[in-house]
């Protein structure tokens, strides 16, 4: 069994700033690229960015210069850094990784979501 459990998410202002937070935990092996993506009410849900094992990062155009993923591969854990955030970028955030259970089985696992309102 693997879990992702985000933290960090809330109501801040337009302009301001949150920290995502994500934790796997269970029966790791070893863990892949992780990612956050994000769904917005009435739309699919979207990438907002990935972090490969090795620490190469991706980023959805909107987010660029905004936010920043990182990772902690010693506490398998996976940030977003959320900076000048806009009305836009409100959503529900999710956790996503592809952990190894053992060397050759991978799973694609999600946390449960975080609620992230930026509003005045």
């Amino acid at each position: 069994q693997v879990q992702l459990v985000e933290s960090g998410g809330g109501l801040v202002q337009p302009g301001g700033s949150l920290r995502l937070s994500c934790a796997a935990s269970g029966s790791i092996f070893s863990i892949g690229a992780m990612g956050w993506y994000r769904q917005a009410p009435g739309k699919q849900r979207e990438l907002v960015a990935i972090v490969t094992e090795g620490g190469t990062t991706s980023y959805e155009d909107s987010v660029k210069g905004r936010f920043t993923i990182f990772r902690d591969n010693t506490k398998n854990m996976v940030y977003l850094q959320m900076n000048s955030l806009s009305p836009e970028d409100t959503a529900v955030y999710y956790c996503n990784a592809r952990i190894r259970t053992k060397p050759t089985v991978t799973l694609n696992n999600w946390g449960q979501g975080t609620q992230v309102t930026v509003s005045s």
